[in-house]
Parts: structure tokens; C-alpha cells; sequence
């Protein structure tokens, strides 16, 4: 019984390591993409697409600044247009669901 436990032990220890080597490379995979041409950008977001972690453009969306953060404002008469995310300013990210970073966005106000 001691050793299922240490074995146990040892892959729970061993998850956990590989786990948080994996939050840090996505880290350094995003401020990497931060600075990169706009090539190295897209082959980036696919390698990081291939692992679960995807850009979030939210360009026409409702503007949430419970998951959007504001990072300017573009005036309009077009009523239709009040709200919305007029352009994504900086992808937001996500890994399975999970918000790693925020979209920074422009967003429709009256004029």
C-alpha cells in the first residue's frame, strides 16, 4: 500500500510540474506574441490553437467590461452601433474556457 501511495505521490508531483511548466510557456508564448511580426503571430496563436489556448477577437460583440477592457472609444450617429467592439485592439486569450488575458477593445459611443 506505501508504495501506491508514493507512486501516487510521485505522478501527482510530477502533473502538477508539468502543469506549471505549461502555464509558463503560455505566458512566454504570449508576451513573445506581443512583440511579433504579424507572421510569427499567426504561426504562434495556431501552435498555441493546437494545445487549447485561443485568441479572442471580439470585433462586433456586445462590449462586457466584465470580460472586455476598454482601451478606447470611437464616436458614432449610428445608433445600431452604441456598445459594440469596434476593433480589437489586443487578442484576449483563453485556455479551455479559462480567460488567461482579457481583449483590450475600441468601442462604438455616441457621437
Amino acid at each position: 500500500m506505501t508504495s501506491d501511495n508514493g507512486v501516487e505521490t510521485i505522478a501527482d508531483e510530477l502533473l502538477d510540474q508539468a502543469l506549471a511548466e505549461r502555464r509558463a510557456l503560455v505566458q512566454l508564448c504570449l508576451y513573445a506574441l506581443d512583440r511579433a511580426s504579424s507572421g510569427v503571430v499567426e504561426r504562434i496563436e495556431e501552435g498555441l490553437s493546437s494545445i487549447g489556448v485561443v485568441a479572442m477577437r471580439v470585433d462586433g460583440q456586445r462590449f462586457d467590461p466584465a470580460q472586455h477592457e476598454a482601451g478606447g472609444t470611437v464616436p458614432t450617429d449610428d445608433m445600431s452601433l452604441l456598445g459594440l467592439v469596434a476593433e480589437t485592439e489586443v487578442p484576449g486569450f483563453c485556455d479551455r474556457g479559462r480567460v488567461l488575458r482579457a481583449p483590450i477593445v475600441t468601442v462604438y459611443t455616441p457621437r
